[in-house]
């Protein structure tokens, strides 16, 4: 596999890189780049986190070494189910369990858990080393990375810790790309900074976007506010279970979900239904086929998000149109999920104990 080829694998369906060049320099330079996706053990698993799942199987394919980050502690700080360690712990088994359900294949990513990284000394010297190459302001505005406000540390001054930790994350496991959503931007660009100043690796970020919630935006983005706390606002929560479609959520559970999601007609932007026909569906290859009345042309097979964005916008498929076929298209992508959860026992019962726990966040 070419340079070229390396590149759009990793970058495809991404919506930032930071920086192009940097990345392309790494490729030409360093034969197995390190890269890494952190993710906080937090409960039941929605369709927003197949899209780095397929990231991490892209970045594999292009011969990166890729390492999967269990952030228990990070949950933990972040008093995700209700900061119950062997909850957390079951959270993270049943994501690398989705994982395989999912079909990445596992066996060549290292799985590191933060239990290993807060065991070590050496990892407590950089975050604190970390800590003093930056501003407390500074850490303060980067806490929308953990869906918080600056202000939520004042009660429980962990929550700073939590942006050091992934710099020191990066640091420590000497990664060359962090790969995370637009919501983790404000930890990568931190990472970016202080390694300046401490004269040590910039990692290169790669962002994939965020799956709105089925409710829509809830309110408009504020005068002032950045695009990547909007966007981390308004995504696809676990804990509202009404609003997001879980990867073992029955056909009849996604149907109803669908059918209830937001979804102007005409409009793109910030729409959950066109979001999981392009994030979800066209990167797994699927041609959707919109099933309409004869009256008004018959079905349509349509095998491209800009086909499908140019119809929709163009009024030539009804938001019910869209609403079926992509709730039914979606079903048939999730059935080897499902059906591994059905023939796996431990698989079977983490979802059980995750079902029955309390995800506040």
């Amino acid at each position: 596999m070419n340079l070229g080829e390396k590149y759009d694998l990793i970058t495809r369906w991404a919506v930032e890189v930071v920086t192009a060049s940097e990345l392309r320099m790494l490729l030409e330079n360093v034969d197995k780049p390190k890269a890494y996706i952190g993710f906080e053990p937090s409960g039941l698993v929605h369709v927003g986190w197949l899209i780095w799942m397929n990231k991490v199987r892209d970045f594999i394919k292009a011969g990166v070494d890729m390492h999967v980050l269990e952030a228990t502690w990070h949950a933990y700080i972040n008093d995700k189910l209700g900061g119950d360690m062997d909850l957390i712990r079951a959270a993270a088994k049943f994501v690398k369990k989705v994982m395989e359900a999912y079909g990445v294949d596992v066996s060549p990513i290292k799985f590191v858990d933060a239990e290993d990284l807060v065991s070590d000394k050496e990892y407590w010297k950089l975050v604190i080393k970390s800590a003093k190459n930056v501003s407390l302001a500074r850490v303060k505005r980067a806490l929308t990375i953990m869906g918080r406000r600056a202000g939520e540390a004042e009660s429980d001054a962990s929550k700073i810790i939590y942006p050091l930790m992934q710099v020191a994350d990066i640091i420590y496991l000497d990664l060359d790309i962090a790969l995370g959503g637009t919501d983790q931007r404000k930890a990568h660009m931190l990472q970016r900074d202080i390694a300046e100043k401490m004269k040590l690796k910039k990692a290169v970020a790669v962002h994939t976007p965020l799956l709105v919630s089925l409710s829509g935006p809830e309110r408009k983005m504020s005068g002032g506010m950045e695009i990547d706390d909007y966007l981390s606002e308004v995504k696809m929560s676990k804990s509202k279970p009404e609003t997001a479609i879980f990867v073992h959520d029955s056909p009849e559970e996604i149907e109803l979900k669908v059918a209830r999601a937001y979804c102007p007609p005409r409009e793109v932007e910030l729409n959950p239904v066109i979001q999981l026909a392009k994030y979800i569906l066209f990167p797994g290859g699927f041609t959707l086929r919109i099933e309409r009345p004869m009256k008004y042309g018959g079905d349509l097979e349509v095998g491209s998000f800009n086909e499908l964005e140019k119809m929709y916008v163009e009024g030539a498929i009804h938001p019910q149109d869209l609403k079926k076929s992509v709730a039914r298209a979606l079903a048939e992508h999730l059935k080897p999920v499902r059906a591994f959860i059905e023939r796996d026992r431990e698989a079977r019962e983490l979802l059980e104990k995750l079902s029955q726990a309390k995800i506040t966040r």
